[in-house]
């Protein structure tokens, strides 16, 4: 008895996930998700759309139609063997200080090419309200699973909707710097939380704003 198009799909994530050598929190954690989500697509209870193949198949360092095609349906396309896919940057926004990214509007005045030094671009699919935030200090380096060291490049979209697990650049009321923190909501309660476990975690009680949900990250290592 054949499988159906959801478990078939599922399983191959699964085969790719186990291949790379990461687990199912650690993917979710990568893509801003909760726990339970990739393991929901891997047993056929979600299908897995096009963005989210999309997603999935970056932090795999793979191709999205890897995950979504088995290679006899991609032999059956034509020319699907000779079609080289590769990232085109479409857009590109400011880096900016800690303190612009704190006082960050929802009118979001643009920034100027002549006021901003430094532009970068990005693959994903975005908001047009965006921007990088360099990371300062070692809150968000961890030990094991997903870890953002001192000088990462995080980009923050303004407009996508942050939820339980998401990473988020926030602003607390008594300071004028955004931090770079990841969302964790409880029974209810909101809390700001650092991936390195030698920082407290802070609970949100109305002194904090979200400004954005980080959706891509970049390291320059030379």
């Amino acid at each position: 008895m054949s499988m159906d198009k959801k478990t078939e799909v599922g399983l191959r994530l699964k085969q790719l996930r186990i291949k790379q050598g990461i687990s199912q929190k650690d993917l979710a954690e990568l893509c801003g998700w909760g726990p339970s989500r990739i393991s929901n697509y891997e047993s056929g209870l979600r299908s897995i759309n096009l963005d989210d193949a999309d997603m999935l198949a970056k932090h795999l360092s793979i191709k999205p139609y890897q995950i979504l095609f088995d290679d006899d349906e991609l032999t059956s396309f034509a020319n699907v063997t000779t079609i080289d896919i590769q990232p085109n940057y479409q857009k590109s926004f400011p880096v900016l200080s800690s303190i612009q990214a704190g006082a960050w509007t929802e009118a979001c005045e643009p920034y100027l090419k002549d006021e901003i030094s430094e532009w970068y671009g990005t693959t994903e699919r975005t908001s047009p309200n965006c921007f990088w935030l360099r990371v300062h200090g070692d809150s968000m380096t961890s030990s094991s699973g997903i870890s953002f060291p001192e000088e990462t490049l995080v980009l923050v979209d303004a407009e996508r909707e942050a939820q339980n697990g998401s990473l988020v650049v926030a602003k607390l009321t008594d300071v004028n710097e955004a931090t770079f923190k990841k969302l964790v909501i409880d029974a209810g309660q909101r809390f700001l939380k650092p991936l390195n476990p030698q920082y407290p975690t802070l609970p949100i009680n109305g002194n904090c704003k979200i400004i954005g949900v980080v959706i891509d990250a970049k390291l320059k290592l030379f």
